[in-house]
């Protein structure tokens, strides 16, 4: 099978999108490139963030909040899922190009007020979601990367799982 390159793209490119380009990059081996990008970077990893991939023993060298035009001239990429939440009236980034599409919305763990514990735990449950996504894509046969619809329906319905749900 030949290494898929997965863009995760949301708009500050600071918590959902880099907790999913560090986990995949952690478990996928040389199946898939991970990488994240957002359309108004904001310059920094959160740091509950950082501290999420950590407490799981994830590696977090390398990352960084940076803009989806790093990507535009470079080689391409075979899905591109946006994480924003359309559910909150979040903006997501609109992206064109010859690639599969999809999107896996989910709550702004950022966006959370309170404690710090909140916090954590808003991130904790976001990587809980991400987490069961990614084990889902991970678990795609081989042979439905060649067939783009398909593949597409299969994308799809990953972006409606949470932890907890069997896959049908």
């Amino acid at each position: 099978m030949t290494t898929q390159r997965v863009l995760f793209l949301c708009t500050g490119n600071s918590a959902r999108s880099v907790l999913a380009e560090a986990t995949l990059r952690a478990w996928a081996g040389q199946r898939f490139e991970a990488f994240s990008a957002g359309s108004q970077p904001t310059g920094q990893i959160n740091p509950f963030a950082l501290a999420q991939l950590q407490a799981e023993g994830i590696a977090t060298a390398g990352l960084r909040s940076k803009s989806w035009d790093e990507f535009a001239d470079g080689a391409p990429m075979d899905v591109v899922i946006t994480v924003c939440d359309a559910a909150a009236a979040e903006t997501c980034p609109v992206v064109f190009g010859d690639f599969v599409r999809t999107h896996w919305g989910l709550p702004d763990p950022a966006a959370v007020q309170g404690t710090d514990a909140e916090k954590a735990e808003a991130f904790a449950q976001a990587h809980a979601i991400i987490k069961a996504r990614l084990q889902a894509l991970l678990a795609l046969p081989a042979t439905l990367w060649a067939a783009r619809a398909p593949l597409q329906q299969a994308l799809d319905q990953i972006g409606l799982l949470q932890p907890g749900d069997r896959r049908a």
